[in-house]
């Protein structure tokens, strides 16, 4: 029988600037989620908030206001992401890999809600900016699963004090200046988020590459070393 418990998937590294009060707040909330909110509910709620937030954002459209409505989905899809997983280890009823499986993968159906909705808000000639944050950001998703892959011992998924969380609070804090100050200055804004979020992932790839290329060099030393003591016998 494969122990679950040993999947490296159910490990995950955070050092984000919120991840300190998360911490002293998940006591607290945990014993309160009702016994019969399992931990695949709130992994599946996803699915609503996502299409929620879609429908809000295409009303949006002709009303910013609905925008209000999206940052309601964008806060409920973060309780449900952050407590899933922990509510399963707190009660041990945790489904490790189908959790680490669909978890992830709905947090990509999550950024897509997210990124196709501001396009619904957004006028035509800028969409392309919105195509351009969409590979942006699935490029931090598709690089951290692959330097897990690679690395097999813990998964990281904050970078630079930046995680989950905060890309949520940055997303509510979006919409509220949306709503008051309108789609003009996102226009412009956007770009810069491009360029900020681009950099960003190319540092994030520099030191990932830097570090998988130190671990293979020492293996690659560690055999040579091997082999020549071997061949002096």
């Amino acid at each position: 029988m494969i122990d679950t418990q040993q999947f490296p998937g159910a490990a995950k590294s955070n050092s984000s600037f919120l991840t300190p009060f998360e911490r002293r707040l998940a006591p607290v909330v945990l014993p309160r989620i009702p016994a019969w909110l399992e931990t695949y509910h709130l992994t599946m709620l996803t699915l609503l908030w996502s299409g929620l937030i879609l429908l809000f954002s295409d009303w949006a459209a002709k009303d910013l206001r609905w925008l209000w409505g999206v940052s309601a989905m964008v806060f409920l899809q973060y309780v449900t992401d952050h407590y899933d997983g922990k509510i399963g280890k707190y009660r041990g009823t945790g489904l490790v890999r189908w959790g680490y499986y669909m978890d992830h993968l709905l947090d990509y159906v999550f950024l897509c809600s997210v990124i196709i909705g501001y396009a619904f808000i957004l006028p035509e000639r800028s969409r392309y900016q919105v195509l351009i944050m969409l590979a942006i950001f699935a490029g931090y998703e598709v690089s951290t699963f692959l330097a897990f892959a690679a690395k097999t011992d813990r998964l990281k998924i904050s970078y630079f004090g930046f995680g989950p969380t905060e890309f949520r609070l940055a997303i509510i804090i979006i919409n509220a200046l949306l709503v008051q100050y309108g789609t003009r200055q996102m226009i412009n804004g956007m770009k810069y988020v491009n360029i900020g979020a681009g950099i960003g992932l190319a540092l994030m790839v520099y030191k990932t590459h830097k570090a998988m290329w130190e671990s293979d060099m020492k293996n690659k030393h560690g055999l040579d070393v091997e082999e020549s003591a071997v061949l002096s016998r």
